[in-house]
């Protein structure tokens, strides 16, 4: 490429070359400035006659501030800039550390609904933002924003993937966490769900009137055993051990695989129960894992006239929770196993069931000890009786 012509102005250290425009291809001055600082020469373009509006003045005033140090030379703002992106490039922001989460939780089972709470209701105002920046009220803001239309349960829900994310970073020392305490809602949805003895069996006799027996025999076995729907819809044939008397729940909401009892109820049941080629018990389309049975389920639910706000398979999870908890035989360590809760926190639930029976057992006590006492009145009565004939 030929060296272009530099053209002095009157304005010192300014000159032009006369070069093509980028965007309209046309001849267009293209203005240089040329300046000493500490010691040393620069030459460097000041700008464009058409793009950057400019003129030889506009060229000697830029000339006169960077050797002032008002402004930084070129080579100074690029430096600056390749500075500035690498601290960017090293901040763990929100956004950055939600990024590495996903990736190192690939095989969170919740990572589709934080996914979804992230970008709806945390990603506008929290991104660019490091954990340290985040101050108290920007929490408190977004709390009380949330609960102006969201239910307590799902703001818990944002801001506790706020905190994992956070902690996340911490943990991982990519970052420095909060300078507070990001608070939670109160929540306050404990509900045990269960069924009179009229309710339950009207339940059952609907069941048994049902004619499609992958419906009725899995709302069986969600009484039976108190397994979780998504555990009965990935429960395979393979899972069940007769011979021992287990069924083995693998990937549980817990955690770690977990092996629950059998009844005889359940062995009928699953032994004549059809198969097909499918691998699983309750198999959904194609034989593929069932994702789905709310339609069947509420139509049984309708039918045998059960309360509206009764949810027909965990529903049944608590009824066979509750028969447990309420028949005095069963402690809430057992229970817990049963229903495989990581935390016993969960059965609790359960406890002011198991408080009646051990209140109306206490109670027979009480009324045995009196009848023996009312026993020994009459018999002393008597004896007096006899000493006097």
């Amino acid at each position: 490429m030929p060296i272009l012509k530099r053209i002095k102005t009157s304005y010192p250290g300014v000159y032009f070359i006369d070069g093509i425009s980028n965007i309209t291809e046309k001849q267009e001055r293209i203005y240089y400035i040329r300046y000493r600082k500490n010691g040393k020469m620069i030459e460097e373009k000041a700008g464009r006659q058409n793009q950057d509006d400019m003129t030889p003045a506009r060229a000697a005033r830029i000339r006169a501030q960077r050797i002032e140090g008002k402004l930084l030379s070129n080579k100074e703002k690029r430096t600056a800039e390749r500075e500035q992106k690498q601290i960017e490039l090293g901040k763990w922001t929100i956004d950055k550390l939600f990024k590495e989460y996903k990736v190192q939780k690939a095989n969170y089972k919740s990572l589709i609904h934080d996914e979804n709470r992230y970008q709806n209701y945390l990603k506008a105002l929290f991104a660019d933002k490091e954990p340290k920046e985040l101050i108290q009220l920007d929490l408190d803001r977004l709390r009380v924003h949330l609960l102006k239309n969201k239910k307590p349960q799902t703001v818990k829900h944002i801001l506790a993937l706020l905190r994992r994310i956070i902690n996340f970073g911490v943990n991982k020392n990519l970052c420095a966490g909060t300078a507070f305490k990001i608070e939670m809602p109160r929540v306050n949805n404990i509900k045990t769900e269960d069924l009179t003895s009229d309710q339950l069996n009207r339940l059952l006799d609907v069941i048994r009137q049902e004619k499609d027996i992958q419906v009725a025999n899995l709302m069986r076995m969600a009484l039976f055993t108190g397994m979780r729907r998504g555990e009965l819809f990935k429960l395979k044939w393979s899972n069940i051990d007769y011979e021992r008397g287990f069924i083995c729940i693998e990937d549980p909401k817990g955690g770690l695989d977990q092996k629950i009892p059998i009844n005889s109820s359940v062995i009928v049941l699953l032994k004549s129960h059809p198969k097909s080629k499918s691998p699983y018990v309750f198999p959904g389309r194609k034989g593929k894992q069932r994702t789905d049975i709310n339609h069947q389920v509420n139509r049984i639910k309708d039918k045998a006239g059960l309360p509206k706000d009764f949810r027909p398979l965990h529903g049944l999870r608590h009824v066979y929770a509750s028969m447990l908890a309420s028949s005095g035989q069963v402690d809430l360590y057992t229970l817990q196993k049963l229903l495989t809760h990581k935390s016993p926190v969960m059965t609790q639930r359960y406890a002011h069931l198991r408080d009646e029976t051990l209140k109306k057992a206490s109670n027979l006590a009480g009324e045995l000890i009196e009848e023996a006492i009312r026993k020994k009145k009459k018999g002393g009565k008597k004896q007096k009786a006899q000493d006097a004939i």
